[in-house]
């Protein structure tokens, strides 16, 4: 088996990077970073970020495992204490493979020029810095509402516990192949109405934001952002690729989402 490692950069996940990779190697696995079979994250969930993108060309080839250094780790199922069982693992027992689903946006411009393409993971936000962001949403090719406010958040299933959740979003089992749009500081007065409420869209859904003046947009992809002018459209959709992540021991995603936002809390009572 094919494997690379990516780090956070900070001495202890530098330490453990160097230690799985020497271990790796000592039970005959190939570390290559070209096309590795697996991707071992070590960090926090940025970390891990920065590893989907950096083989996104490869999600069918290519499955992912976090060591958690960082903060948060919601994606991170193991810690720094168990790297002996992990390396152990990952040398003489197959993975198993549990697959989320991702988010496609698709920018289109205007006059004509060429589209843009992209993956998440967690979400892709849509933002102005030229005070409120204003753009019609469509789903499924009809009229759904005229959005005004600080701007739009769409977020994936796994996603659904970043960003998303912060702004007042629900969580959603990634089981659920779907997107979540929701809403930022939206302005509802006797003019201007929105539904005020997260919508989660199934996977034959699309929708499409039409921006309805000229401002220029800040466009974020999980943790890129990129400032664009003349956009016709930002359509989003459960995209038809999926990110695999490998398994050796059950870790729901419910205790996953306790041991994220609950049990910290928990403990420090």
């Amino acid at each position: 088996m094919r494997f690379a490692i990516l780090s956070k950069g900070d001495i202890t996940s530098n330490d453990i990077r160097t230690k799985m990779k020497n271990y790796l190697c000592e039970f005959d696995l190939e570390y290559d970073e070209i096309e590795p079979d697996l991707v071992i994250s070590v960090g926090g969930d940025g970390t891990l970020l920065h590893a989907f993108h950096s083989y996104v060309h490869r999600l069918n080839k290519t499955a992912f495992i976090g060591v958690h250094t960082g903060h948060l780790g919601f994606y991170a199922d193991w810690m720094p204490k168990e790297l002996e069982k992990l390396i152990i693992e990952i040398a003489k027992t197959p993975f198993q493979v549990v697959e989320y689903p991702l988010l496609e946006i698709v920018i289109q411009p205007k006059n004509g020029g060429e589209e843009e393409r992209h993956i998440a993971l967690n979400e892709t936000s849509v933002k102005t810095p030229e005070g409120s962001v204003v753009l019609d949403l469509e789903i499924k090719g009809e009229h759904f509402e005229t959005f005004r406010g600080d701007g739009l958040c769409i977020s994936t299933p796994s996603g659904s516990t970043a960003y998303n959740k912060a702004l007042g979003g629900a969580i959603i089992h990634p089981s659920l192949e779907s997107i979540q749009i929701t809403e930022m500081a939206s302005i509802n007065n006797r003019v201007f109405r929105t539904v005020g409420s997260p919508l989660i869209l199934p996977k034959h859904h699309t929708c499409v934001l039409k921006p309805l003046n000229d401002r220029s947009f800040f466009i974020t992809v999980d943790h890129f952002t990129k400032t664009y002018k003349d956009v016709k459209t930002i359509q989003c959709r459960v995209a038809r690729e999926k990110v695999r992540f490998a398994r050796f021991r059950p870790f729901p995603f419910w205790k996953r989402v306790h041991e994220s936002f609950i049990a910290g809390e928990q403990r420090e009572r």
